[in-house]
């Protein structure tokens, strides 16, 4: 097979399969690794996958940022299922972080009323909501990422090196047994590392639309989290799955 068309093959497995894996292309066009890692290269220059490590998957195969004003009617009710169940696990005089997005915004909207808790968070919204609370409210600053409302960069980062918290309440935009929780960008995966890494605890609130997706960066993998909160939109074969590798709390909207 001459190297055009070995590369073509494996563009089209990719297309029908999502993902490759460079030891299993090697035996199965009888080439080396390091030739099948040159393929790759230059289809990823090409525009054509994205690396991985040990493989490759089609851009298709991932899950892109969704503007705010895109996500927060979306999947509306099973969002304010997830956060009635998350605020249960919040104790009294907490240290709380707030990733962002919209099921957390809808964890923010059900604690407004407390006056015993301090909120850490990156989302300007979450931010706007409880300005009016008596709630002590810290925003992460840092750089505004546009039709989203997120903060990202070095200011954001040093405060999450210095704060410790009792609770963080992670967002996701992409869950999957093997590959674990992802986001879209590695600076936005750095944040959320980081969350992880100032909370005592970590809940993952996530609709079912989310599950058995991927997107670009590693966030963590499933055995990070206490566990999940999520629908039950998500069916008994998935459930049974990720329950495998944490707890999982299944709320009905």
């Amino acid at each position: 097979m001459l190297p055009k068309e070995r590369r073509e093959w494996i563009e089209k497995q990719l297309i029908t399969q999502g993902k490759v894996d460079i030891e299993e292309l090697s035996q199965q066009l009888n080439v080396s690794t390091m030739t099948i890692r040159r393929d790759l290269a230059l289809l990823e220059r090409e525009g054509k996958i994205v690396r991985t490590h040990g493989g490759a998957i089609h851009p298709r195969a991932l899950i892109q940022e969704t503007p705010y004003s895109t996500k927060k009617e979306k999947n509306i009710k099973w969002k304010q299922a997830i956060a009635r169940k998350a605020v249960e696990f919040i104790p009294e005089n907490a240290n709380i972080i707030l990733d962002s997005g919209t099921t957390t915004f809808e964890v923010a909207k059900l604690i407004k009323d407390r006056e015993d808790l301090t909120v850490v968070t990156n989302d300007i919204k979450i931010a706007a909501e409880l300005m009016e609370s008596q709630l002590k409210v810290i925003v992460t600053g840092g750089e505004l990422q546009n039709q989203v409302g997120t903060l990202y960069g070095w200011p954001t980062q040093e405060l999450l090196k210095n704060i410790r918290a009792d609770l963080f309440f992670l967002g996701a935009h992409a869950v999957d047994v093997i590959s674990g929780v992802t986001a879209p960008t590695f600076e936005k995966s750095l944040i959320k590392k980081m969350m992880i890494q100032a909370a005592e605890v970590t809940w993952l609130l996530a609709d079912s639309s989310k599950f058995n997706q991927k997107a670009f960066s590693l966030v963590c993998p499933l055995s990070e989290l206490e566990g999940i909160i999520t629908d039950d939109g998500l069916n008994q074969e998935d459930q049974h799955q990720y329950s495998e590798h944490t707890n999982l709390i299944i709320v009905h909207a």
